[in-house]
């Protein structure tokens, strides 16, 4: 309970720690967020809220607004990368809502960002900006920072992202993201413009979540703001200097390695001005997410950082940031603090390398070479049969579920009950305080 006068810091202002702190404000506590960036704002593009996203905004009171800012895909499309035909295709609207309560949506990050923000900052938490972390001192939960006084906390949540100081203060050691060999181009253009082209009418006018998967690479493209965005990114192997990872890119290059592929994505590339390419990293798995002493967790990017091609980075994070908050409106005494930081971890730990696995696995699928094997695949994402699983994740009849179907606070809820009762599973001997 919040009379507790716990104070939880929050390092990161990105999605996932926003999330954690509305939920944590919202069991009443205090918080306050340091970020580094001298003013709040996201860069970036458009980003997918899937249904077990959705849930958590509806639980918090913010899908209402969230929806004014969205768009609604009707279908989710998988095309050849030859000609755009159709390989797979699987309903959204109104698909998504009656079988999981909530919506599919898709939102610019930046319109997202400032909702959380807003939220977050209703609810009482403080947001010290311009806060560079330098290091943490785990014995006094104390905060050190570039030109600024010492942070002093109970409870240090590190959500900074995939170059986390607080995941190499935890390790005792340097931590630098790790090269998956993609690179991503992030484009955005007006679709006023693209329904100026015949074969990009239809693109442009219905909304729709469309992948062309090819040899190497593929392509996602999805309506944003109301229908007056088309938001494109293009996924294909890096080839940015070393050191280098982000870079004005050449649009003849881009264009000339998808030159062979549909004629509309020719027409569609031809329209970009300008763009920039992003080198596609992320980090291996850690053994633990939390500091012995039980006063630093991570979260989000910063311990589980994935490829983006099952769309669930961002709905991860978030996912943590609702259970950690649902946990702490559970919280009856202090002494709980540690044992609430593992259960977090036994809840989310699980899930998130088996969606970042699941998000590498994808990429071999999408990215097969022109061949035999290539066509079976084709073959058989027509037919809607599984090949080594299911070539569309989201249309598999298990897996779906499983991702999208997540109620965070219900798992919190069967949690807490278990850890009440000492049965928790696999924490024997490590939860202390449940009696």
């Amino acid at each position: 309970m919040g009379e507790l006068k716990f104070h939880v810091a929050v390092i990161g202002a990105g999605l996932g720690g926003l999330a954690a702190a509305i939920g944590i404000a919202r069991a009443g506590y205090k918080v306050t967020i340091l970020e580094q960036a001298p003013v709040l704002g996201e860069i970036g593009a458009g980003i997918q809220i899937p249904p077990n996203s959705s849930l958590i905004l509806k639980h918090f009171g913010l899908l209402e607004k969230i929806e004014s800012v969205s768009v609604r895909p009707s279908d989710f499309i998988i095309r050849s990368y030859r000609d755009g035909a159709i390989l797979s295709k699987l309903n959204m609207v109104p698909y998504a809502e009656k079988r999981y309560g909530v919506p599919y949506l898709h939102i610019h990050r930046a319109d997202y960002h400032k909702i959380l923000v807003s939220e977050a900052e209703r609810l009482g938490v403080k947001m010290q900006l311009g806060s560079f972390v330098t290091g943490i001192d785990f014995d006094n939960t104390i905060i050190h920072m570039k030109d600024r006084p010492d942070f002093h906390a109970d409870l240090i949540l590190g959500a900074d992202g995939l170059k986390s100081i607080c995941r190499e203060s935890l390790l005792g050691r340097p931590d630098p993201p790790h090269l998956t060999g993609d690179l991503a181009y992030r484009i955005v253009i007006k679709a006023e413009d693209m329904r100026k082209h015949p074969d990009l009418r239809s693109l442009a006018e219905k909304p729709a979540i469309n992948y062309w998967i090819g040899p190497l690479g593929h392509v996602v493209c999805y309506l944003l703001q109301g229908g007056g965005l088309y938001n494109i990114v293009l996924i294909c192997p890096d080839n940015l200097p070393e050191m280098v990872n982000t870079a004005k890119a050449d649009l003849q290059e881009m264009r000339d390695f998808f030159a062979g592929w549909d004629p509309k994505l020719k027409t569609l590339l031809g329209m970009v001005q300008e763009t920039t390419k992003w080198r596609l990293l992320n980090s291996e798995e850690m053994d633990s997410w939390s500091h012995p002493s039980g006063k630093l967790v991570l979260l989000g990017d910063a311990c589980h950082a994935t490829l983006p091609y099952l769309a669930q980075g961002a709905a991860q994070a978030v996912e943590d940031g609702a259970v950690l908050g649902a946990l702490f409106e559970h919280i009856e005494r202090r002494s709980q603090i540690g044992d609430v930081l593992t259960l977090f971890e036994r809840l989310r730990k699980d899930r998130t390398t088996r969606v970042v696995k699941g998000s590498t696995a994808l990429r071999d699928i999408f990215h097969m070479v022109d061949g035999p094997r290539q066509q079976e695949r084709d073959r058989q994402l027509t037919d809607h049969e599984p090949f080594e699983g299911y070539s569309n994740r989201w249309a598999d009849p298990v897996f779906q579920p499983w991702l999208f179907g997540y109620n965070a606070f219900e798992e919190v809820e069967k949690a807490w009950k278990l850890y009440k009762e000492g049965t928790f599973p696999g924490t024997a001997g490590q939860l202390k305080s449940n009696i």
